[in-house]
């Protein structure tokens, strides 16, 4: 006995060693055939929204693992940045202030009702007075409309992404957003979007998936958001389907389908609807009071529960639906699922068996550590794939910010970013489905958003963006260029350092001979050129 327990001290200790030795080996790049500047425009390809002015250098000096080693912490020092966002109103805000503050529809209706103005003849007569009225006693009672929230909520999402030093955090808070995804079209959740992202989302992204699924699974956000708030256990009382009314009481199935289809096994889990309906009793009582959890034991199904083939005895309560949550986060098809989901973010829209093997393996091993898994990631061998190392395909938002940090832009109306994502196809935070926006490059390339990008990087480079300016002639030091073709030259390796741009320079070069170019026509163009789309 003795023996037996004296063997498993010393398995454990050897596997924290194993993982302590892992997480400091050198990251394998030399022998990929990557320079160190090579290997750190790579990682701020991948794990940033883009590398800044001088960054690859920086990043070189300091060590390509110390850097990497630094984003996957995420407590990089953020002054600067904490100063752009010290003005906004909402950002310290809790979900109970948020509501009694920022009213959505149903409350102004209510406000309205309740002090005489709502009349439907004279809405019809004259809707501008109406909503004149509206506004003026909002703000007699120190109410502000929805849209000045969300307006903060997208600005800091911007700024945050722009100029946060802990850069992978903020890629990993987009993606897991969009793998939790919410949205602001649905009037019950979107005055909790802010504080699912900050108290939910951000601090989990470099943690463990099971505390992140029991993030999001307890916010106000997602539980009114696929409706879980509203559904109970009344015996014999129809299933609720998206189509039903609020009001409806009985059991929702919406929460218990996606958080096995999209959130955790995926699509081919090994799930039956059985246990669609099982994990939807499971959940019942796990609802929403004054914009918080609140488990309601009234509203609980308390009989026993077959799930994946594991039994849950009666009465299990509230602890009943942690165990369930946790039984989908420890699954073997969660571990594939989330890893191919990660492999495909950060490595290619068709990643290899080999590495998302390796990735499961790491998942697995460590109870789903995330920064294990993204350690596994950057030193397996498809991370430092030559054939293709810029196969995937920016996002609106990605290409917008990586923009704003290679030319080191100051952005004073971060909001006009938000409008040109818009118009590229990614109206961020506002995506209906629970599926999130795909992230693949078929999606977001077609022959319409190829204009608007090329649209974009000509209005941007130009400084016809309002509230964003730069200085291109200072990324060369003001060593003017001697023609367009230099100009070409020179700002293709400042903006995307570390590429062979032979290829692309011969592709766009027809558009800037031929006609007199200004230096943000030359850097506009490549902006919206193929090579600038990439990552």
């Amino acid at each position: 006995m003795k023996f037996a327990k004296s063997f498993c001290g010393w398995l454990g200790l050897f596997f924290l060693l194993a993982i302590s030795a892992k997480a400091t080996d050198s990251i394998p790049y030399k022998k990929y055939g990557y320079t160190p500047a090579q290997a750190a425009a790579r990682l701020l390809d991948r794990f940033s929204f883009g590398a800044k002015p001088g960054q690859v250098a920086a990043v070189v000096a300091m060590g390509i693992d110390n850097w990497f080693e630094q984003q996957l912490e995420g407590n990089q020092p953020n002054a600067a940045l904490d100063k752009r966002l010290a003005n906004f109103k909402s950002l310290q805000l809790n979900n109970d202030s948020i509501v009694n503050r920022y009213l959505n529809a149903g409350q102004v209706i209510r406000l309205a009702t309740r002090n005489g103005l709502l009349n439907r003849d004279s809405i019809q007569a004259d809707q501008a007075a109406y909503r004149a009225q509206v506004r003026q006693l909002m703000e007699q009672q120190g109410y502000l409309p929805i849209q000045e929230l969300h307006r903060e909520l997208v600005v800091q999402k911007v700024l945050r992404a722009a100029y946060s030093n802990n850069q992978l955090q903020e890629v990993l808070t987009d993606f897991w957003f969009n793998h939790f995804n919410v949205s602001a079209t649905k009037n019950q959740c979107q005055q909790f979007i802010y504080t699912y992202e900050r108290d939910a989302i951000r601090p989990n992204v470099l943690g463990s998936f099971k505390d992140l699924l029991l993030a999001t699974a307890k916010h106000p956000a997602m539980l009114e958001y696929l409706d879980n708030a509203s559904s109970v256990s009344v015996r014999n009382a129809p299933r609720m389907n998206n189509n039903a009314p609020r009001n409806a009481r009985g059991l929702n199935e919406n929460y218990a389908r996606e958080v096995m289809e999209l959130h955790t096994l995926g699509v081919d889990g090994g799930y039956t609807q059985a246990d669609v309906t099982a994990i939807a009793r499971a959940l019942t009582g796990w609802s929403v009071m004054q914009g918080n959890f609140l488990f309601r034991p009234r509203m609980h199904d308390n009989e026993a529960k077959t799930i994946l083939n594991r039994i849950f005895p009666a009465n299990g309560g509230y602890q009943e639906g942690i165990d369930v949550l946790t039984m989908l986060a420890e699954h073997p098809s969660t571990a594939q699922f989330i890893c191919t989901k990660l492999a495909t973010r950060f490595v290619s829209d068709t990643p290899s068996a080999s590495l998302i093997k390796n990735m499961v393996k790491t998942f697995q091993s460590t109870g789903g550590n995330i920064k294990e898994v993204l350690r596994t990631m950057v030193h397996d061998p498809s991370f430092w794939k030559k054939s293709a190392p810029h196969e995937k395909v920016k996002s609106p938002f990605e290409l917008v910010i990586s923009a704003v940090r290679t030319t080191n832009a100051q952005i004073v109306q971060p909001f006009q970013l938000f409008t040109w994502c818009t118009k590229m196809g990614q109206r961020f935070y506002y995506y209906q489905a629970p599926t999130g926006f795909p992230d693949r490059a078929s999606y977001w390339i077609n022959t319409g958003s190829l204009l608007n990008r090329m649209n974009f990087g000509l209005a941007f480079a130009a400084q016809k963006i309002p509230g964003v300016r730069m200085d291109l002639a200072a990324l060369n030091n003001y060593h003017e260029p001697e023609s367009a073709m230099e100009a070409l030259t020179v700002y293709s390796n400042l903006l995307l350092p570390q590429r062979d741009h032979s290829a692309n320079i011969k592709r766009i070069t027809p558009s800037i001979q031929g006609s007199q170019n200004s230096l943000s026509q030359v850097v506009g163009i490549i902006i919206g050129s193929p090579e600038f789309q990439r990552k």
